[in-house]
């Protein structure tokens, strides 16, 4: 939202032309400024009803709503509005990647009383020693006392379950081993792999604004180095910690990991349309004529 025509109100709060306040999160505060967020359709979505728990919607989200980056690989650029994230993940039962996905948990947390942060963590999975952008979201849920590290946009690897706030001790979800440790200024997540704790991503524990979360989902979305707009990424994972990825940022495979090891199966660009509806339940996308993904 741009600040020219904005004026102040009585209380000192920045208000637009047409008397809505302007809120530093990017987004009016009034009632007129967004739907309101449809917690039974979401809940529906991800198969619980009713109040479940901070670490009930968490996990049931990481069950039903897959990892995919197929709108930037097509050169579509993400929104972030909660409308949009409604349509797209929750009607047209879609997935997305970690800005998607993480501020639809958001909505959803904070419609069953949660107070949410958001911060921006680098990822540092596979990476070598440059320094990569801060292109990851990450939650901070607070609900009756308690305070969780919710995230179910790690494609290659999140927890089906939310871990207590900050440095901790091991946490086993889905057979998977988790840690939070500090690392100078960061906070950084860890996978147990292999008998080694790899860094998943790390993150100074400072709450950004929605904005800084908009410009970074921009980056990820169109620069045209971003490996979400020259490479295909899907994912997924089952209750018991299975995870299934379809690539082709190391030739097109399909790899399925568990703790204890992991298959990798070379495929035909021809294959991927029914892989995706098949494997990930994301029908209704075929190949153009330059071999990409179009809705069919």
């Amino acid at each position: 939202m741009s600040d020219e025509g904005a004026e102040m109100s009585d209380d000192g709060a920045e208000v637009s032309e047409d008397g809505a306040e302007v809120s530093h999160d990017g987004a009016g505060v009034g009632e007129e400024s967004r739907p309101a967020f449809d917690l039974e359709a979401y809940l529906q979505r991800v198969g619980l009803s009713g109040r479940p728990t901070i670490a009930e919607v968490h996990r049931a989200h990481g069950l039903a709503i897959p990892f995919e980056n197929l709108d930037p690989h097509r050169g579509l650029p993400v929104s972030l509005a909660p409308e949009d994230l409604e349509r797209k993940l929750v009607a047209e039962r879609r997935g997305g990647y970690c800005f998607e996905q993480n501020m639809l948990l958001k909505s959803a947390l904070e419609a069953l009383g949660a107070e949410v942060e958001m911060y921006l963590a680098r990822v540092r999975y596979g990476g070598g020693p440059a320094i990569r952008p801060r292109s990851h979201l990450v939650l901070r849920a607070e609900l009756d006392g308690e305070s969780w590290h919710a995230d179910v946009g790690f494609g290659l690897g999140s927890p089906l379950e939310p871990l207590p706030w900050g440095p901790g001790e091991e946490h086993e979800i889905a057979h998977w081993r988790y840690r939070v440790v500090q690392d100078g200024a960061e906070l950084v997540l860890q996978c147990l792999e292999d008998g080694t704790w790899a860094d998943l991503y790390g993150f100074v524990p400072e709450p950004v604004y929605a904005v800084d979360v908009e410009t970074a989902s921009w980056f990820v979305c169109t620069h045209p180095r971003s490996p979400f707009v020259t490479g295909l990424i899907i994912a997924s994972q089952d209750a018991d910690g299975t995870r299934l990825a379809l690539s082709d940022w190391s030739g097109l495979e399909l790899r399925q990991r568990t703790p204890q090891a992991s298959t990798v199966t070379p495929l035909q660009r021809s294959e991927v349309p029914a892989l995706l509806a098949e494997r990930f339940d994301l029908p209704g996308f075929g190949l153009g004529a330059d071999e990409r993904l179009v809705r069919a």
